[in-house]
């Protein structure tokens, strides 16, 4: 496929509900509006980022911090290989059980406090001095329980300890037929950067929901690698609207690519060639007809990356056959703060082969760099909506998952309204 085969297409004219107005920015400035995102944060799936085999054993664990619902959770894995999430909070006097990012403990949650104890399953095991307390019986003592599940790998949460819907449900059929055999498992993390920025957590969630920008914005870390000569104003192959998430496909000019490096960038090029980064050519590695379905629908062998974005705080984009990048994006404490946490994950190097080694460590700054490039235009934007002197944003049609971004979040804080009036 070539973007001239789309010639007139314009995907948000096939999608009428959502309109091609002025969409306003008030999920991105009102602290009143916020506080409904706050309430939704703590109501619905959201990925930790994490994966299950980040806590292979029983007792090990991590810490989910949530900034947006002043929460903080233990995912942990039982001794019947279940994992489960319980609120950070010992029953007595509400101290923090554990305090580490990532650990293991044996067997039971143990408070440093008084030395109250709790079963991997969230069962109080011990209350010490237990004569001394007042009908024992009637006390709610095992840890307050948070919603876990797992699609493909990762671990998602809902604080909601009966949540209205299942993980399945939230993510919908297309999202698990399209993407559910993607190999997630044969990959392991290259590197990780976290950032806490001052911006609103829609306009963290923006940067990474178009490609438009990539032409522009990213002239010096990806030059030219989005421009077509045959259809200059396009820069994506398809998008689509899966229920509350999104995707997106994208050009991506590989001889342009592989021309231009070798002469301009011969690190750069040999990089590409050795190891996976952003300028290999990844749909000749592997025959793109064995791709998982969702990845390069085009099955287009100028192709750059796809994303995936499962609602609320979550993005995938696909770099390849078994490489992509994990964006987790979550609120802060307040309407103008949100963090952001990005993930590369690829096939493990072998201790021996230094020619991928290289690559991969090449791939840490490439990315690096494209991350502050993204960073950096965030706090600007915020700044002006702070300001009051912008007001509504004009998206064109490839700018799509945006406008339906802001629709399905309306939608799903008004359902979470009527499920607390229920």
């Amino acid at each position: 496929m070539k973007l001239s085969d789309l010639k007139n297409t314009r995907w948000t004219l096939d999608h009428p509900q959502l309109g091609t107005g002025p969409v306003p920015v008030d999920s991105y400035v009102s602290p009143e509006y916020f506080e409904h995102i706050r309430t939704l944060f703590a109501n619905t799936w959201i990925c930790t980022g994490k994966r299950v085999e980040e806590i292979p054993n029983a007792g090990d664990y991590f810490i989910e911090n949530i900034e947006v619902t002043k929460a903080s959770v233990i995912v942990v894995r039982g001794l019947d290989g279940v994992i489960r999430g319980f609120h950070n909070t010992c029953k007595h006097r509400g101290t923090q059980l554990l305090f580490d990012s990532y650990g293991s403990v044996k067997g039971r949650l143990t408070c440093i406090y008084h030395g109250w104890a709790y079963s991997l399953a969230g069962k109080n095991l011990l209350i010490t001095e237990k004569e001394m307390f007042f009908d024992v019986e009637r006390m709610e003592k095992d840890l307050l329980p948070v919603s876990v599940d797992v699609w493909a790998g990762f671990v998602f949460i809902n604080q909601n300890p009966k949540p209205r819907e299942r993980l399945k449900e939230h993510l919908g059929p297309q999202v698990l037929e399209l993407y559910g055999d993607y190999p997630f498992e044969t990959t392991t993390v290259h590197l990780s950067y976290k950032a806490d920025l001052e911006c609103s957590w829609p306009v963290l969630r923006d940067s990474q929901l178009d490609g438009y920008h990539l032409k522009y914005l990213h002239r010096r870390s990806a030059p030219g690698f989005m421009e077509s000569a045959e259809a200059p104003n396009r820069h994506a192959y398809d998008f689509k609207l899966l229920g509350k998430h999104g995707s997106g496909s994208f050009y991506g000019n590989r001889a342009r690519i592989g021309a231009d490096l070798s002469k301009v960038a011969p690190v750069a090029a040999l990089a590409s060639k050795v190891g996976q980064t952003l300028a290999s050519n990844t749909a000749a590695r592997v025959d793109v007809s064995k791709w998982c379905k969702g990845v390069n629908p085009a099955r287009a062998e100028d192709w750059f990356f796809d994303f995936l974005y499962l609602f609320p705080n979550f993005h995938i984009v696909f770099l390849g056959y078994q490489a992509y990048i994990g964006h987790k994006m979550m609120p802060g404490s307040r309407v103008d703060l949100s963090s952001w946490n990005a993930h590369y994950y690829a096939p493990p190097v072998k201790a021996d082969d230094l020619e991928a080694a290289w690559a991969a460590e090449y791939m840490k700054y490439s990315l690096r760099d494209l991350w502050r490039e993204d960073g950096n235009t965030t706090l600007g934007a915020q700044r002006s909506i702070n300001s009051g002197a912008f007001t509504q944003m004009y998206l064109q049609d490839q700018e799509i998952l945006i406008r339906h971004a802001e629709q399905v979040l309306a939608a799903e804080i008004e359902k979470t309204r009527n499920t607390e009036k229920a």
